[in-house]
């Protein structure tokens, strides 16, 4: 069986460009009582470093703390991390749990377009991944917990009703 090496997803072009950090709680409570939380996402700072961003090309983006992802409106740092990857300036955005970064399925699919069209990872704790590579976006489709997908029930976009078929399915084949 022939086994091929697995390329790095991160190249030199990532790394020129800006990490941004997204660091988010729902709710006022959550971030005062949710500390440890809070905590492990700015250390995402280190796992920027790790990964080969210098320190002066991390940034982190962090006004959104106490307002729910279910809506942009009010979200001026999530506003602000969809511009500044549509400007192509993003090398990788990352979030603790890609969840996090938006839970309304239109704003999800939507930063995952802006961020295969210009070239931008999206990185969570537990990968790397190229939104503009098939099996990484079906993975962070996935990735989007079920529980959010409720917010998809008005939605019409392809991969919302791909999304509600391959679960439908599912849950009836299981």
């Amino acid at each position: 069986m022939f086994t091929r090496p697995a390329p790095t997803k991160i190249r030199p072009d990532h790394l020129d460009r800006q990490a941004f950090i997204y660091v988010r709680q729902s709710t006022l409570f959550q971030v005062r009582e949710n500390t440890a939380s809070t905590a492990r996402q700015y250390d995402l700072n280190e796992r920027a470093r790790d990964l080969g961003w210098s320190p002066e090309r991390i940034s982190v983006i962090d006004q959104d703390q106490g307002h729910s992802g279910a809506s942009t409106v009010g979200r001026d740092g999530f506003q602000l991390l969809i511009a500044e990857v549509g400007m192509g300036r993003a090398g990788a955005v990352f979030s603790l749990e890609v969840s996090r970064l938006a839970r309304s399925c239109s704003d999800w699919y939507r930063l995952l377009e802006i961020c295969a069209l210009t070239d931008t990872l999206v990185i969570d704790e537990e990968g790397v991944y190229d939104p503009g590579l098939y099996n990484d976006r079906l993975l962070l489709g996935f990735k989007r917990p079920a529980a959010y997908s409720t917010s998809c029930s008005t939605c019409d976009c392809p991969s919302c009703r791909l999304e509600a078929a391959l679960l439908d399915r599912i849950v009836t084949h299981a």
